[in-house]
C-alpha cells in the first residue's frame, strides 16, 4: 500500500492516472501531453506500474499503458472503512 499512495503523491503521475481513465496510450502519447523529457514520463510510469495502478502490455512495437482498475477498487474499499460509522 506504501508504493501506492508514494506514486499518488506526485502530480505528474495522478495526471497520468487522469489520462488513462479516458483511453489506454502508449507512452509516446502520454510523453506528448506534458512538457517534460521522455525518461521522466518513463520513471513516472515505472512507479505507477511497480504500485499496480496501471498496467503495460506490449503490441507490437508498442507498449500501451491501461489504468488497472482493481487496484483502486482495492484502494477505494480500504479508504471506505474509515468513512462507516461504528456504534
Amino acid at each position: 500500500m506504501n508504493s501506492v499512495f508514494k506514486a499518488l503523491n506526485d502530480p505528474t503521475r495522478r495526471e497520468i492516472l487522469q489520462l488513462l481513465q479516458q483511453k489506454d496510450m502508449t507512452a509516446g502519447e502520454i510523453a506528448d501531453q506534458f512538457n517534460i523529457s521522455f525518461p521522466s514520463i518513463s520513471h513516472h510510469l515505472d512507479l505507477l506500474k511497480q504500485a499496480r495502478l496501471v498496467i503495460a502490455e506490449k503490441e507490437g512495437q508498442y507498449v500501451y499503458y491501461s489504468l488497472n482498475t482493481t487496484v483502486v477498487d482495492d484502494i477505494l474499499k480500504w479508504l471506505m472503512q474509515f468513512k462507516a460509522k461504528k456504534k
